[in-house]
């Protein structure tokens, strides 16, 4: 697909409306898996405290992706700015010079538009005053415009006690047919954020995160299969040797795995018409879907006093 076709073929949705957007309705045993598939790339780079490091990194892994013909390109949590977690006596107070990560970012939007791939990469969004920055992800279309932003919303204790702003909205856009959704790291803790991607009909979770912990992974998975979405994992180099980055199909597998040992770009074709995911996509997600409806199990009830009837034998 040329990079002209794709820009025609977005549609971003602005954080405002998705409270109002109706999640899709499937009909069990019907083939809801819309035709098509996408390449995305995970980016598993080196995080350091100074953006013009990170940065550098960002655009070669940008490349590199590119070069592969991925639509979109996902990194992890801070790989723009840095991160908190392993820095906070670097970060305490937020006394840092800003100019350099609104350079980076904007070198990374240039770079986006150049190649013609979406962008979707974390770190410190500043806010006014003396109100602490979110904890983000910003997402740049192919035509190098920030297109949304999520911000973290469900912020650990040290984050909300001494470092970060949490956000209040949820962030899903779409690329060539296919809806992303965004989450960051203690976020894979609850379900019902995960739930909620799925209701809002996302195909795929970009989740970012900076964590040497592997469970993070197994939960993700769990999420990816129960909700039947991809979901794309990304993590910086320096926590790779615990967790590397990977892409995980919808039936909860890993379907690719970056290297533990150091940075990589992995691409991976998210694909609706992949036999292996057809009963994933076209029967497990739309039966869950009218299972949670409740009207299935409506109809089959049953007025009967040995039903009703709990303490007898």
């Amino acid at each position: 697909m040329s990079h002209a076709a794709g820009r025609d073929s977005f549609r971003s949705l602005p954080a405002a409306s998705l409270s109002r957007r109706q999640p899709r309705r499937f009909r069990y045993g019907a083939v809801v898996a819309r035709a098509g598939k996408i390449r995305i790339a995970v980016a598993q780079t080196e995080v350091t405290t100074d953006p013009g490091v990170n940065g550098t990194a960002i655009r070669a892994a940008l490349r590199r992706a590119a070069e592969q013909g991925a639509r979109l390109v996902h990194f992890g949590e801070g790989a723009l700015s840095g991160y908190v977690g392993p820095a906070k006596a670097y970060y305490s107070g937020w006394r840092i010079d800003w100019a350099p990560v609104t350079e980076e970012l904007h070198a990374t939007m240039a770079l986006a538009a150049e190649l013609g791939v979406w962008v979707v990469v974390g770190g410190n969004h500043r806010l006014s005053g003396e109100h602490r920055p979110h904890n983000s992800l910003w997402v740049i279309d192919d035509r190098g415009r920030l297109a949304d932003r999520y911000d973290k919303r469900w912020v650990s204790h040290s984050e909300i006690t001494g470092f970060y702003t949490p956000g209040d909205h949820v962030c899903a856009f779409e690329v060539d047919g296919f809806r992303f959704g965004c989450l960051l790291c203690i976020e894979v803790n609850f379900p019902e954020l995960w739930m909620e991607q799925q209701a809002l009909g996302v195909d795929c979770v970009l989740f970012s995160t900076y964590s040497e912990d592997p469970i993070f992974e197994v939960i993700a998975r769990g999420h990816a299969a129960t909700n039947g979405f991809w979901v794309s994992i990304a993590v910086p180099t320096p926590c790779a040797p615990a967790m590397p980055s990977a892409v995980v199909g919808p039936h909860g597998y890993v379907l690719q795995r970056a290297r533990p040992d150091g940075s990589e770009v992995i691409c991976v074709d998210l694909d609706r018409g992949d036999p292996v995911l057809d009963v994933a996509l076209n029967k497990a997600r739309p039966w869950r879907e009218t299972a949670r409806a409740g009207h299935i199990y409506t109809a089959h009830r049953v007025n009967d006093p040995r039903s009703t009837d709990r303490t007898r034998v």
